[in-house]
Formats: structure tokens, sequence, C-alpha cells
């Protein structure tokens, strides 16, 4: 693997990235986005360092994807000559899998309450299915809901599992912010979702694959993250001759192609992105299988 400062891009799941830094250590710095992150990534390329940027979503935030890309677009050519952005940290998928062997290690007349800091509304109502799919494939007969920030929150989480007939509720967080314990006196913690050295197995696959595709098919990963947030969001058309467009958190946004659902551009950056290229062939090593049953 290439040499270079390893940069991780944080949103709403990791309370701006202070969720982490216990997690990834010191020798990757943990940045918002936006300013932030283009600072950083300038200065580290001025050292004549290069830089591999993750976006640090479990799969609730594809926004943080398609931002972080529109930032890097403001690099000069010089910059983003030695600057690639890696694949997401996990996707929907992974997070499903990271839960499920959560909810192993808790005992089986235990209700389960899949907790995350609120985001978007798209993204809290994927929470739910998330849950539902942990509860599908898993041997606890409760699995329940609770937003950070949203409604319903942890301790009224608690309070449904609890009116369920629970006696005793696990929390399981399905981000890098593991949340307070409303009620010890009937409810515990699942501890972190991953460990640190699960956390740094990723992360380094992710880098990894990152210049692979830099350095095999020239490919810097900003095209393909641009269209995160296509289909993140319902659609409808406007009639037989209409067409579709997202309602998305920024509102009601016309999709161009590669402008990744928003309207918001990086200073400099092109208004239209060349199509992204077809996505190679995962070669992760610490990737989860599916969500689907394995019966």
């Amino acid at each position: 693997m290439r040499a270079g400062t390893v940069v991780a891009v944080c949103g709403h799941e990791s309370d701006g990235g202070h969720a982490l830094r216990d997690l990834v250590g010191p020798r990757v710095p943990c940045v918002s986005g936006g300013r932030e992150l283009f600072r950083r990534v300038r200065a580290a390329r001025s050292r004549g360092e290069d830089v591999c940027v993750v976006p640090m979503t479990l799969g609730r935030d594809p926004e943080l994807v398609a931002d972080t890309a529109r930032t890097l677009l403001g690099l000069t050519p010089e910059e983003r000559a030695g600057t690639v952005l890696a694949e997401p940290f996990g996707t929907a998928e992974h997070l499903v899998g990271w839960l499920r062997a959560a909810a192993t290690r808790a005992p089986r007349d235990r209700a389960l309450l899949v907790t995350a800091p609120s985001g978007d509304p798209f993204a809290d109502a994927d929470l739910f299915r998330i849950a539902r799919l942990v509860r599908q494939y898993g041997r606890h007969r409760t699995v329940e809901v609770a937003l950070v920030g949203g409604d319903p929150d942890p301790a009224e989480g608690v309070r449904r599992c609890r009116a369920l007939g629970a006696e005793r509720v696990v929390l399981l967080a399905a981000a890098w912010v593991t949340p307070r314990v409303p009620g010890p006196a009937h409810c515990e913690s699942g501890g972190p979702l991953l460990t640190a050295s699960a956390t740094a197995g990723v992360l380094d696959a992710r880098v990894r694959d990152a210049w692979h595709r830099r350095d095999r098919h020239g490919d810097d990963g900003l095209p393909r993250a641009l269209t995160a947030t296509h289909g993140h969001g319902h659609s409808h058309s406007h009639g037989p001759d209409g067409h579709e467009h997202g309602h998305g958190p920024d509102g009601h946004a016309h999709h161009r192609a590669g402008d990744g659902g928003s309207a918001r551009q990086a200073v400099g950056a092109p208004a239209c992105a060349p199509a992204a290229p077809a996505p190679a062939a995962s070669s992760d090593p610490h990737a989860l299988p599916s969500s689907r049953s394995l019966r």
C-alpha cells in the first residue's frame, strides 16, 4: 500500500469525529467536511504527501460522501494528482451485519434497542429498515429503534420495549456514538459497534483499495462519490412525459447527471462531473455477508 496520509472525514454518526478518535488513534486525523477537510488535505499535499480521504459513514450518511467529493474538487490539479477518495467505511448492508454480530452477544431474553444519532428523515427511516433486518435474521423477539436527538429518543425506546414485556433492554449502537444508558435499572449498553482493531482493519482495506483503483485504473474515486445521494429520498414522476427527481434534505432538488443530487458545489468545482465508472469488484477481506438469510 502506498505510504501517505489518511484523513477520516466525519459526520453526525460520529459526533463530528469525537467518537472516533479513540478508535482510529493519532495516526489518522478525524475532521469534519468542508473547510476543515480542505485545509487538512491542502496542507498535506503542500508537504508532498499523498492523501487518502475516507468518509467514515456506516451507511446512513450518503450526503457526507457526496459533500466530501465536492470539497476535493476544489483542489488544484496538482493537489488532486496525489489525492484519492476511498469508498465509504461502511454501507447499510455492512451495518446490518455488524449489528447482527453485536446482537449475538446479548442474551436471548433481552430486548434490543438499535440507537443512532438522528440524521435527515430518510436516514432515520432507513434505521427502522435496518433494525427490522436485524430482528428478521436474529434470535431476539423485540427489536426497537431510538434516535439520539430525535423521536423516539432512547428513554422512549426503553419504555416501548418494557411495554412490550421486556424485563431488560440492551442498547445496540448503530453509529460510532455509544448512547448513554437512560435507565440502568432495566437497560444496559451493548458497547461500541466495532473494536479499535476491527475499525483499523476495515480502514486499512478501504485505503488499500482506493490506491489500487488509482494506480491500476486512474480512478480517484470522485465521480462515483458525487452520485452517492442518488436514490437517497423518495422520487416521483410528473406524468408520462415528465421527469423524476428526489426530495432529499436540501429540498425539491432536480438531479443532473453527476451533481450528486445537490446544488452545493465546492469553489472552483465543475458543475457536472463525468459519469462514474463501474465499481470494481470488492477485495475487502473485512466485508461481511449481506443481511439475506443464510438458511
